[in-house]
């Protein structure tokens, strides 16, 4: 679980760093009523989040905000494998209240490698006539990736070059090829 503290710190920069590929992570942002008035239905809106990060609830609402009072509200959301790894993204949150102020917060974050590398089972398997092939990269190498028949012959070369870090996809159609059982290979330095 990762907890990310909202804090605006004036000249201040803060990016935060989420794990790979993780559920059940929250994101807590503290909202303060600075006004000597009280203000009630204060919303909080998470905008134009990228695909691979998803919230379980993009708006949170705070009933009653007393002046001089803060008020935390709590975003969970999981980070899908598909995430770009080591890229800066930058994540909008409106603030509204219900006398029509408007006010937004960016906080930035990136998504650490995964920590391992890893080769996934071809899917669908059996198939006809195509597969795809999954592996997570917990550094940028070089990769290649190839197909054999049962007598060790090569019959494909999907990929032979440089990959980032993360989560890649390559698909095998087989449709040229015989049926039969196949091995594929990968490689990484």
């Amino acid at each position: 679980m990762l907890l990310i503290p909202f804090q605006i710190v004036l000249g201040q920069i803060v990016t935060y760093e989420l794990p790979f590929a993780s559920a059940n992570n929250t994101l807590e942002l503290a909202v303060e009523n600075t006004a000597s008035s009280n203000v009630s239905d204060v919303k909080v809106i998470a905008q134009n989040m990228p695909s691979w990060l998803k919230f379980t609830s993009t708006e949170q609402t705070i009933d009653q905000l007393d002046s001089k009072q803060e008020k935390t509200v709590s975003f969970s959301f999981s980070v899908d494998k598909t995430a770009p790894v080591k890229t800066e993204q930058t994540l909008n949150f409106q603030i509204k209240s219900s006398d029509g102020q408007t006010w937004s917060k960016e906080i930035r974050i990136t998504v650490n490698p995964p920590e391992r590398f890893e080769l996934f089972q071809n899917y669908p398997n059996p198939f006809n006539p195509s597969t795809a092939i999954s592996y997570q990269l917990s550094a940028d190498s070089r990769v290649s990736l190839r197909v054999y028949d049962l007598l060790g012959r090569e019959v494909a070369t999907l990929i032979d070059q440089d990959k980032p870090a993360g989560y890649h996809q390559e698909t095998w159609n087989a449709a040229p090829y015989s049926s039969g059982m196949y091995i594929y290979q990968l490689t990484y330095t």
